[in-house]
């Protein structure tokens, strides 16, 4: 049986398309359990079922459509990862075009931003679109399912895009309690470490000095939950992290906070509840109470949406048999 070929006529494009050291070629080899070369203007496919072929055609291409002359200068992991999930063809994700269609236009490209992000897999496109299309959303799910970051790459894409005028990052720290007076420091000292994360997602779609001013201008501001209480928030995008451990009564303080014109996306792991006991989460009530009036959406990741590597799914998968079995 002969190689399956195809040709790009432009080098430079094929190179982007190999990747640095052809990591990305790696990345589909490892997908499809077939060889992958380059050589010259061609990329073939080793030996291979017709299955395996179509699937590498829709991969190739897909690449092809996505890094053309506005797109990055190399094709980057997220990309990748996101098209092969496309391409996973009677394999349980993506098997109709319909579903591939919704998945390529739930990208977030953000004004500025370093790169372009891209879902992994079905419940992270779904996450995106329900945040475009509803003014608060609930977004559930294990560590690693990428409901934080997301929720940070489209609130800076509505503020970069002027859309929004703000983001408002919170979480309830010291547990529920909040008993900031008790740490040592300014309040800026005491609460960056529970704000560090949602850092970590602004860095890693925006240049440091962008998030830098954005901070130092306000477009960007963080705070304490306790610190929201009285205030109306006009055309922001808040953002409250950890829901899972506010109370109830924080849960209602945080959500009519909510002024003209804005967003809200809650996020939180129901199974990571760190309240003390008998105090009921202000997350699982919200969810029970608030999943069917009209403008709100509920998103529930699983461990198939972690994307932090298949050992953590593994983790979190055993995590759940076992907690089935108690």
């Amino acid at each position: 049986m002969s190689a399956y070929t195809i040709i790009v006529s432009d080098t430079a494009l094929l190179q982007r398309v190999c990747g640095t050291n052809d990591s990305n070629l790696k990345l589909i080899e490892s997908f499809l359990g077939v060889p992958v070369f380059a050589r010259g203007n061609e990329l073939s496919l080793g030996e291979a079922a017709p299955e395996t072929e179509q699937q590498f055609n829709f991969i190739i291409n897909r690449i092809l459509d996505e890094i053309d002359a506005e797109g990055p200068q190399v094709a980057d992991r997220d990309l990748i990862q996101s098209i092969l999930n496309q391409g996973n063809e009677g394999r349980g994700d993506f098997s109709s075009s319909e579903d591939r269609r919704f998945f390529s236009q739930c990208s977030i490209t953000i004004p500025g931003g370093v790169r372009k992000v891209y879902p992994r897999t079905k419940g992270q496109a779904k996450l995106i679109q329900a945040m475009r299309n509803n003014d608060m959303v609930f977004a559930t799910g294990p560590a690693g399912s990428g409901k934080t970051f997301l929720a940070v790459a489209e609130a800076l894409r509505l503020v970069l895009s002027h859309q929004k005028s703000s983001i408002i990052l919170t979480r309830p720290v010291v547990e529920a309690g909040e008993s900031l007076g008790y740490l040592p420091g300014a309040l800026e000292e005491k609460i960056n470490p529970y704000m560090r994360p949602l850092y970590d997602s602004m860095n890693a779609v925006l240049p440091k000095e962008t998030v830098r001013r954005m901070t130092e201008t306000g477009l960007v501001e963080t705070a304490p939950l306790a610190y929201m209480r009285g205030r109306t928030l006009n055309n922001a995008v808040l953002i409250l992290d950890e829901a899972q451990n506010t109370t109830k009564e924080q849960m209602k303080m945080f959500l009519t906070r909510m002024g003209e014109g804005s967003k809200i996306f809650v996020t939180g792991d129901v199974t990571q509840i760190d309240l003390p006991h008998r105090v009921p989460s202000g997350l699982v009530h919200a969810l029970s109470v608030l999943e069917s009036v009209q403008g709100i959406a509920v998103e529930n990741l699983c461990a198939e949406d972690v994307v932090r590597g298949e050992l953590v799914k593994r983790i979190i998968q055993a995590y759940e048999k076992d907690e089935e079995n108690e």
